[in-house]
């Protein structure tokens, strides 16, 4: 397969974000060669349901993720993770990459914005650090339907922000509506706020850096645990 061929991927999840991987796919140089809904999970993921995909898309809900991602590297497919809420952790994913042998990208936000953002939240942090008088807080405001709070991109940003402040930083969760995903850092001095946003205005933004992660992993990577911070260098190469 050459760089420009489609790469074919199968989709782990048909729901919202399911919808939108498929829409956008064709304008991001992605075949869609399986479907894999509920039943199909139900009935198990293998070699023959995934249809030659070189990279498995997986949306799906927090007690079916780590099966699916088990499942996918069994049959020798690598898979982008973007199911958040899940108790397991970063841990048990490594472990399964080590036993299979095959990449996985983890993302709690595919948004390239939000990499950005979280790199901005961090450098604040750093500056914040030891000024007198100044107080930190994270809200972030998700649709009605988000099954997790707080989020996993809001536990992201706290865990950035901590290493870099030097302290707990708390998080406030909103679900209502339809919201995308609107995440903000509030930093409060006596008489003055400074505030970070970072709001998806659509939900194919998260469908869009999926799709680039799910390019990047078949391109052939190094057995291991990776996430959106890898990628981005290689996207800022290629805007160069």
């Amino acid at each position: 397969m050459s760089a420009r061929d489609p790469v074919p991927v199968a989709l782990i999840g048909l729901g919202r974000m399911g919808r939108a991987l498929e829409a956008l796919a064709p304008d991001r140089g992605v075949s869609v060669v399986a479907r894999l809904g509920a039943q199909a999970m139900a009935r198990g993921v293998t070699a023959a349901t995934l249809r030659g995909a070189r990279v498995a898309i997986e949306f799906t809900r927090p007690e079916a993720a780590v099966a699916n991602v088990r499942a996918c590297l069994m049959a020798g497919c690598p898979v982008v993770m973007g199911t958040t809420g899940w108790s397991e952790g970063a841990a048990r994913l490594e472990a399964l990459v080590a036993e299979h042998g095959v990449p996985v990208l983890w993302s709690p936000n595919f948004s390239l914005g939000v990499q950005l953002f979280l790199a901005l939240v961090e450098e604040a942090g750093r500056r914040v650090r030891g000024v007198a008088g100044w107080d930190s807080h994270i809200v972030e405001t998700h649709h009605a339907a988000k099954v997790d709070a707080p989020s996993g991109t809001a536990r992201a940003v706290q865990e950035r922000l901590a290493g870099s402040l030097g302290q707990p930083v708390p998080i406030s969760s909103v679900r209502v509506g339809a919201v995308p995903g609107t995440h903000e850092l509030l930093l409060d001095g006596a008489f003055e706020q400074i505030r970070l946003v970072h709001e998806a205005r659509d939900r194919r933004v998260f469908a869009d850096g999926a799709l680039q992660a799910a390019r990047w992993l078949a391109a052939g990577r190094v057995p291991r645990l990776y996430t959106m911070r890898d990628l981005l260098p290689d996207l800022a190469g290629e805007g160069a």
